[in-house]
């Protein structure tokens, strides 16, 4: 739900300062209409066309850091169905700085919005891109992660996720098409590199990206036990929706519960009816206008969205869902932790986040750790600061544990150079 403060901040500025006139055209939206008949093996590259870095400047040698693509691959709906999906691409133009094999990052990116102009791959090439039709604006916000790992030598992928540019409603906070994306992610990217599955690999997600991370490192031994993971950092990770949505209801980024509901809707057609029953016309033009909406139109036109402001009985939006007899599985069906990760995870989470509740993010390193799994669970005690503005605690721990300390980078870099670590789990 995710540089983070400062892309944020950066957008927000750019929204204000940038007139409207000056908005980018959706770029590349050509690219992100799939052929009527493409390879649906997952993990299979559709179609690929050059990035250039804009946004991006030389190393202190003079040289560029990496190579970008704007990647189309394919990957599977919940039910099984194939379907495209696209994401960027970065060849590092440096030396792998650690042990062995040049790596890949697989990024997952944090909450853009549901809107096919807020995927990652239309905001790489400049860092924002905005947009008249709908007038909109999203910021690069994995152009930190993308930047430090390239910076490392590491090849990045980073994943649009299912419906973000392509047809259809993006799923937000859906486990099995995140991780789904995700591990194909992995797959194509090691077709692109041409090293094949022996490639090492390590996911890397906060936030919506850290449940999909998550979510992909206990689905990888059924999915794709072909891959090589070598770790995966898992930060604030939202594995309990119902105890997510619940706490995110009323904060800065309220509307995010409007992406939710609406990918519900979309994999369960027969909630529609009895969904809207329970929402006054506000809020069906509510809900309409999320699902075309980037993260920072939420915070700029409904800050603080309470949902009980638009159910009839005026009760909020999660407990009109809980008596829907047919939306009574999601919940569980959603939830992460049920299966067993066979590589290291790192889970990080605030005490004080006010977005992904701290306690279920622990509970899921304590889920996996019963099962056997190899996991570090690390708090992070940064004290509330303005609870429900967002910025601090949920955002802080991200900047804090994913680049600040070291923590989560040295992590992975470990992981990749093959640094021993004893099995089991620490769970701090």
């Amino acid at each position: 739900m995710n540089l983070r403060v400062v892309t944020v901040v950066l957008s927000l500025a750019a929204a204000v300062l940038i007139p409207v006139a000056t908005a980018s055209a959706d770029p590349g939206s050509d690219f992100y209409s799939p052929p009527a008949e493409f390879d649906s093996t997952p993990g299979s590259l559709v179609r690929t066309e050059p990035l250039p870095l804009l946004a991006s400047f030389p190393g202190a040698d003079g040289t560029w850091p990496g190579k970008a693509q704007r990647i189309m691959y394919s990957s599977r709906l919940q039910d099984d169905s194939p379907v495209a999906v696209t994401g960027t691409y970065i060849e590092a133009s440096q030396p792998w700085r650690g042990t062995g094999e040049r790596p890949t990052i697989v990024v997952a990116p944090g909450t853009v919005g549901q809107g096919d102009q807020c995927a990652p791959s239309k905001a790489f090439q400049t860092g924002l891109n905005a947009t008249l039709d709908p007038v909109s604006f999203s910021a690069n916000q994995e152009q930190l992660a993308a930047s430090v790992w390239i910076a490392r030598g590491a090849r990045v992928f980073v994943t649009d996720y299912v419906g973000l540019g392509t047809p259809g409603v993006h799923t937000y906070v859906n486990r099995i098409e995140e991780a789904h994306a995700v591990l194909d992610a992995a797959r194509v990217a090691n077709v692109l590199s041409g090293t094949g599955p022996s490639t090492p690999l390590a996911l890397w997600g906060y936030s919506q990206g850290g449940g999909a991370v998550a979510a992909a490192a206990e689905m990888q031994p059924s999915y794709a036990p072909e891959l090589n993971i070598k770790g995966t950092w898992a930060g604030a990770p939202p594995a309990d929706l119902l105890a997510t949505l619940g706490q995110v209801d009323g904060t800065l980024i309220g509307g995010v519960i409007g992406f939710a509901v609406n990918g519900f809707v979309a994999r369960r057609p027969e909630l529609l009816e009895p969904f809207n029953a329970r929402l006054t016309p506000e809020g069906k033009a509510v809900m309409a206008e999320l699902s075309n909406a980037c993260i920072g139109d939420v915070i700029l036109r409904h800050p603080f969205l309470r949902t009980e402001t638009f159910t009839a009985d005026h009760q909020p939006l999660l407990a009109n869902l809980r008596t829907i007899p047919e939306a009574a599985t999601i919940f569980d069906e959603q939830r992460i932790g049920t299966l067993t990760p066979t590589t290291p995870v790192l889970v990080t989470s605030g005490r004080n986040d006010d977005t992904v509740p701290y306690e279920q993010a622990r509970q899921l390193a304590v889920d996996w750790c019963d099962n056997g799994a190899t996991v570090d669970f690390v708090s992070n005690d940064l004290p509330p600061i303005l609870p429900g503005a967002v910025l601090p605690n949920h955002f802080g721990p991200d900047l804090i544990d994913g680049y600040g300390t070291g923590l989560a980078l040295n992590y992975i870099t470990d992981r990749l150079n093959d640094v021993p670590l004893a099995s089991g789990c620490r769970l701090g």
